[in-house]
């Protein structure tokens, strides 16, 4: 299991950007695909990105495509997911996560084992 432990939320207005970090615990991170999710209040966690273990292949969710960017450092054990053109519809608790195996192209929660405790974002209309 890999510890994990998100940072760069809050709020900012529509058209803003952010970037989360998240950073990981352990020497086995680069063995790791890193995927990101969100949920917003009253509704299911949802995919957003998830990133192969090497950063060379990414798969997005449509809702965020061409607006959201993951990426990874190995050296650092850290991942990043860097928002742009954030939308009220964006407004969540962000979720860093692993899974032992490759990236999913449509993954659910239930594809990764280790999960962080979430930063949140507000997008301001």
């Amino acid at each position: 299991q890999v510890q994990l432990v998100e940072s760069g939320g809050g709020l900012v207005q529509t058209g803003g950007s952010l970037r989360l970090s998240c950073a990981a615990s352990g020497r086995t991170f680069s063995r790791y695909t890193m995927g990101w999710f969100r949920q917003a209040p009253g509704k299911e966690r949802e995919f957003v990105g998830n990133i192969d273990w090497s950063g060379g292949i990414r798969y997005y969710a449509d809702s965020v495509k061409g607006r959201f960017t993951i990426s990874r450092d190995n050296a650092k054990n850290t991942v990043y997911l860097q928002m742009n053109s954030l939308k009220p519809e964006d407004t969540a608790d962000y979720y860093c996560a692993a899974r032992r195996g490759g990236v999913v192209v449509t993954p659910t929660p239930a594809d990764f084992g280790s999960w962080g405790q979430g930063t949140q974002v507000t997008v301001s209309s």
